[in-house]
């Protein structure tokens, strides 16, 4: 299984179940300057710390490729440091975050803040999508490329914020020079302001009416073709219907898939009325048929990804009346109970997870050195109790604005730490170490010395 170097290490997770790309097998994981050293019985082996995980299973660090913090300019509902905060106390080692800030993640100036706000102040490490525009659409090819950069996010349906390419002459543009994999928010924009009457004033469970199956699909379709025409790889962002899966199982020779938990737990049949505007989200959490559908399309491996779409705003905000209430919730710290508690439930093998939450994102993205538990990487590792149960509540989000639609669910499976390049930042549920988050490295990207 491999032998002790005869170096010392700096960290040994010692007795626990690594699940990995060659299954699960209980070993040791010897950690030295940030990166793994060494897999197997290392129970002789020299290292200035042990941390006994019987009983504990040890994940490749999980990667939430989906994530709103809010800096700049939004700081009242969440910051770089509070949502990473977040993301480390749910188990969550590295996270891609969204470009509607104010200012807007538009230029190479704008990354370059975000890098340098993130660095060792963010919890986790860290990439920043860089938001496409029909005035940066001629330099998305040098901009996907920068340090610090996940690649290219284009709105083809409003959400929250400014950015928007509804039409396809400027969709076209951007994929017809983008060399990565470009991300997307698909809905339909012409056919949501037809749809806008639809909305019932005080009546979020109006809001999937509103943001329509039809909208979703229609934007999906209209993006694969675009797609086609350019050969560009395109990523599309928290699929809310059962339509959209089978359309998609037709063009996974360029087209990847993002699956949420919320979509994959909540039933909108009921949710809305138990949790009014908490739940309101774009796209939309839907009934139960269109959530059976999205996990049958997982189960058929038609999902890549799992993102949380973590888009905190403040109680206040979300107490307006709909539709002036905002869209949007946390997620970024419950994306692994919650998920684990499919585990437990049997709709969800831990290997795929795994797949969903690690080695897919290193797939798609090209990041260097994460995503697999693998002696010369990065020493990610998401420590877990699959038998846990404890209850999810308000108290325990670290996020700025304290709350989740999961407040009161009770889970089986729970982080137990989090360890960042062979940092234990989270154990136990306390925070251990300083902030030390860096930007994530992508093979595809200009190289960056680390």
């Amino acid at each position: 299984m491999g032998t002790p170097s005869e170096a010392p290490f700096d960290l040994v997770l010692a007795g626990g179940t690594l699940v990995n790309h060659d299954g699960a097998h209980e070993a040791d994981l010897g950690i030295r300057a940030g990166r793994v050293a060494a897999i197997g019985d290392l129970s002789r082996a020299d290292t200035a710390e042990r941390r006994d995980c019987r009983g504990l299973h040890l994940l490749p660090g999980v990667i939430d490729s989906q994530v709103h913090f809010r800096e700049p300019g939004l700081d009242h509902k969440e910051d770089l440091e509070s949502g990473s905060r977040a993301a480390v106390m749910g188990g969550v080692t590295a996270v891609f975050e969204m470009p509607n800030t104010h200012p807007q993640t538009t230029s190479a100036d704008a990354l370059a803040d975000k890098v340098a706000r993130a660095h060792h102040r963010m919890h986790c490490d860290f990439a920043f999508w860089v938001g496409g525009t029909h005035e940066n659409a001629h330099q998305v090819a040098e901009l996907e490329r920068l340090p610090g950069a996940a690649g290219i996010k284009v709105f083809i349906g409003s959400s929250t914020g400014s950015l928007l390419v509804e039409d396809d002459a400027g969709v076209r543009e951007i994929l017809s020079r983008i060399r990565r994999r470009a991300a997307f928010h698909s809905e339909d924009e012409p056919m949501l302001r037809e749809r806008k009457g639809l909305r019932v004033p005080n009546d979020p469970s109006s809001h999937p009416v509103w943001r329509s199956p039809e909208a979703a699909v229609k934007a999906t379709e209209r993006l694969i073709a675009l797609a086609r025409e350019t050969g560009a790889r395109i990523h599309i962002l928290h699929i809310s219907t059962a339509d959209e899966m089978p359309i998609l199982a037709r063009a996974k020779d360029l087209v990847s898939v993002e699956v949420t938990p919320h979509h994959l737990t909540l039933d909108g049949s009921e949710a809305y009325a138990r949790l009014g505007t908490l739940v309101q989200m774009n796209p939309p959490v839907r009934d139960a048929a269109h959530r059976d559908g999205i996990w049958h399309g997982l189960s058929q491996g038609i999902a890549d990804v799992l993102g949380s779409d973590h888009a905190p705003h403040t109680l206040e905000e979300k107490a307006k009346p709909y539709p002036d209430s905002p869209s949007g919730m946390t997620g970024v710290q419950t994306l692994v109970p919650v998920m684990l508690d499919h585990v437990a439930a049997g709709r969800l093998s831990l290997a795929r997870f795994v797949d969903l939450t690690s080695a897919g994102p290193k797939r798609l993205f090209g990041i260097a050195r994460k995503g697999r538990l693998a002696v010369g990487y990065d020493a990610d590792v998401t420590v877990v109790d699959l038998k846990r149960r404890e209850t999810i509540r308000n108290a325990w989000i670290a996020s700025k604005c304290g709350w989740t639609p999961y407040d009161g669910v009770t889970v089986t499976g729970w982080p137990v730490g989090t360890v960042v390049r062979g940092l234990p930042v989270m154990w136990q549920g306390a925070l251990e170490t300083p902030a030390r988050g860096e930007a994530v490295v992508f093979e595809e990207a200009v190289p960056a010395a680390r």
